[in-house]
């Protein structure tokens, strides 16, 4: 790594940073929701890329173990208890749950092993849905209280938005170095070739197992947060979509990539709200725009190059991967095509940053007008 390639990327950092503490305090309550909720989803998918990007087990189940989370921390904040304790059970009860369904995929692999999470995702959400006495049913459990903190209230959007930023600096600050410890080598080994992972003295039983449980353990996590997030929990938001989303998230940021989960959070939970300038067309253009993107970098933002570093890679993305070029060229479009009238856009040379950062200004002019 270079002197320069090292720089930049204090640098790029930095500037996220900075931009996820300050870009907040202008915005309204539903742009405070949107980035609460990327922050937390961002958790859930961190844990499904460490399971099916450096472990290699496939999952359809993160969904449910984000429920499992949500309502263990909605039944006891409700009843009294901090939500420190729910967050604790929560992380604990998943981690559980999430080893006993690692035990599947000692026997089965790919897409029999999606079958069988799949399996487990439907029935958690059955439980949800029909289970009165503990999840409230389709009813519900409302009013789940916003916790303080060292006697600081988070009752305020933003000031739980800055309480979930939080949170997700701790988990990316462990996962990081959970990636780089010997165990992230051996999940790492155990994707790329168990056998040879076995011959080598890994304990590919044990790791199989690891990379669920702790998966799962961020899911529910995840979920702790969501909870007091929405102040209120039932069944809908937990079934299938939510794994799928998920899913998404991971493999348009980039499978086994540390910032995939970060960039697929914004692909999957910030741009459709973005889009909404297109109106009631918004979905349409949101999944062409998803097929498109997968079309040409089937690796996703950060997978077109191995080899290739963060920051790197996302610089290839942009300039020099002839796919991901295509997906400029055709944001560039779009974008020309919308704003006209606004900018003179046409015949600029445009980079993706500029465009998504001109497209989120104008959304949070239009957002700003609007009453939440």
């Amino acid at each position: 790594m270079s002197v320069f390639q090292k720089y930049w990327r204090i640098a790029l950092g930095l500037v996220v940073i900075a931009a996820l503490i300050i870009a907040p305090m202008s915005l309204n309550r539903y742009g405070l929701f949107i980035l609460s909720q990327w922050a937390v989803m961002t958790i859930a998918a961190m844990g499904l890329n460490l399971t099916l990007g450096y472990a290699g087990q496939v999952s359809l189940a993160q969904g449910a173990f984000v429920g499992i989370g949500a309502y263990a921390a909605a039944i006891m904040t409700s009843h009294g208890m901090p939500l420190v304790a729910g967050l604790a059970v929560a992380i604990l009860l998943c981690f559980a749950i999430g080893w006993i369904l690692g035990y599947p995929a000692l026997r089965v692999q790919h897409h029999y092993l999606a079958f069988v999470t799949l399996a487990f995702a439907t029935l958690a959400y059955l439980i949800f849905r029909n289970e009165e006495w503990i999840t409230g049913g389709i009813y519900g459990i409302s009013n789940i209280p916003r916790p303080s903190l060292f006697g600081y209230a988070l009752r305020t959007p933003r000031n739980f938005y800055y309480f979930c930023l939080a949170n997700l600096a701790l988990v990316s600050a462990a996962a990081w170095w959970l990636i780089r410890s010997p165990w992230g080598r051996a999940f790492v080994a155990l994707r790329e070739n168990p056998i040879r992972a076995l011959s080598l003295g890994v304990d590919t039983r044990r790791y199989t197992l690891m990379a669920f449980a702790i998966g799962a353990g961020l899911g529910g996590m995840a979920g702790s947060l969501y909870a007091p997030l929405v102040q209120f929990v039932d069944p809908v938001p937990f079934a299938l979509a939510l794994s799928l989303n998920l899913l998404l998230v991971v493999v348009v940021g980039g499978s086994g990539y540390f910032f995939g989960p970060f960039l697929g959070a914004i692909v999957a939970f910030l741009l459709p709200d973005w889009m909404r300038f297109a109106e009631g067309y918004y979905l349409i253009c949101y999944a062409v725009l998803v097929i498109v993107l997968m079309v040409f970098c089937p690796s996703g933002l950060l997978g077109s190059d191995p080899k290739t570093s963060a920051v790197d890679a996302t610089a290839k993305v942009v300039q020099n991967s002839s796919g991901c070029f295509l997906f400029h060229e055709f944001l560039r479009i779009l974008v020309t095509s919308v704003f006209t009238d606004d900018l003179k856009l046409a015949g600029q040379p445009l980079s993706v940053a500029s465009m998504i950062g001109f497209i989120t200004i104008r959304i949070g002019k239009l957002g700003s007008a609007a009453t939440v």
